[in-house]
């Protein structure tokens, strides 16, 4: 397999328009402590960057991309829901928002705890806390925020899409299938509360009008789009995820 070193860069300056897209990944969401474990492939693995995290391989690697990208969406509705435009929004916007927000708060803490369960002591194989810093974003301004939120929901569905072929025990992709219709509830409300009374709940943006089916891409897009986001400024490698 190749190896990719994938750095999430520090913050730069940016506008909206230059905003890369990015997926969620929340699909391998785990309920039992039992059901997770470490590849033994990452025994023989040098990191070539040993001062900065790497996400590893096999279920925990993905687990870990996982994690990374749970904690930016629950990091960025947390700051939604306790900026300005909060207090101007509809009662719609708030309540759609808020449900937002606490299912991307469950989603982060589950691969907390999941992760925490299975590498027990090992505790330099789970991704630590990351930081963020949304540079310019206006956490006031209604077309901003909701602007970020449809480009993190509609790609979330895809990151299932993506990651899905990298998962080994089947009940991650169980799990992973109810998850995936959760986000896709998600880009659909966010699509409807910018556009309402359109079709753009399910544009062909998103879903290809001649197979039915949603994106898919892999880690290494993913990871590259929100390294130029400039939101995460804790750097970690992704060297053993396609």
């Amino acid at each position: 397999m190749k190896k990719r070193v994938l750095k999430v860069h520090q913050p730069k300056q940016r506008t909206s328009s230059k905003r890369r897209q990015f997926i969620k990944l929340s699909g391998m969401a785990v309920l039992g402590s039992g059901l997770l474990m470490a590849c033994s492939d990452d025994d023989d693995f040098i990191n070539p960057t040993p001062n900065v995290f790497d996400l590893g391989s096999g279920d925990l690697g993905v687990l870990n991309y996982a994690y990374a990208l749970e904690q930016l969406e629950a990091d960025f509705y947390e700051k939604v829901v306790n900026g300005s435009y909060w207090a101007s929004a509809s009662s719609i916007e708030k309540q759609v928002l808020q449900d937002l927000y606490y299912h991307e708060v469950n989603h982060r803490d589950l691969f907390d705890t999941a992760i925490s369960a299975a590498v027990g002591s090992n505790t330099n194989l789970k991704l630590p806390t990351l930081e963020f810093d949304y540079g310019s974003l206006d956490f006031g301004s209604r077309d901003q925020v909701l602007g970020t939120a449809k480009v993190l929901e509609d790609t979330g569905v895809s990151a299932y899409n993506g990651a899905g072929r990298l998962i080994t025990d089947p009940n991650y992709l169980v799990l992973a299938g109810k998850i995936v219709s959760v986000e896709a509830r998600h880009a659909s409300a966010i699509r409807t509360l910018i556009n309402p009374g359109s079709a753009d709940f399910a544009g062909d943006d998103v879903v290809d009008p001649v197979t039915g089916l949603d994106r898919a891409q892999d880690p290494s897009e993913i990871l590259s789009a929100v390294g130029d986001t400039g939101f995460i400024t804790t750097p970690f490698t992704a060297n053993s995820l396609p």
